[in-house]
């Protein structure tokens, strides 16, 4: 049996990058005409290799600059001004967009605003701790003060 190396996902077979034993047909008129996987030589497998490396390498590096904004968001304190009434209830309030604005301006990190954790807008006056998403598994939290608008 001949084997292939995959180049995308393949649901019955592995995933991209692995080298996988299939049958020549199979090989010939399926995986190769889908540009599914290429035939397996010692060459195709090494830049396989390589390419799989350079992958782990900017996930480690992507995690790293996560880990490195997390220490400097969690160092942040945004003070936000917003009008509010005499009881300390915001005219309007306070959301997720906002606050990724603010950590933005701030300190020049983008965030979208999904990964902003709010249960619910904030409409009054006050000290929070907003936790941030940057990647799967790194959270920082941002200290939050919304003052009246003088």
């Amino acid at each position: 049996m001949p084997q292939a190396i995959l180049l995308k996902d393949v649901e019955q077979l592995g995933e991209a990058g692995t080298v996988v034993d299939v049958s020549k047909g199979y090989l010939r008129n399926f995986l190769v005409p889908r540009k599914l996987a290429q035939p397996a030589t010692k060459g195709s497998i090494e830049a396989a290799k390589q390419r799989q490396a350079a992958a782990d390498r900017a996930v480690s590096e992507a995690a790293e600059r996560a880990q490195e904004t997390a220490a400097l968001l969690n160092k942040t304190v945004l003070t936000l001004t917003h009008q509010a009434g005499e009881d300390g209830r915001l005219f309007g309030s306070v959301t997720a967009q906002d606050l990724a604005d603010a950590i933005r301006d701030a300190r020049g990190v983008r965030v979208d605003k999904r990964k902003v954790r709010l249960d619910e807008p904030i409409k009054t006056v006050g000290t929070r701790l907003v936790e941030v998403e940057l990647a799967d598994g790194v959270v920082a939290t941002v200290k939050t003060m919304v003052v009246e608008q003088k």
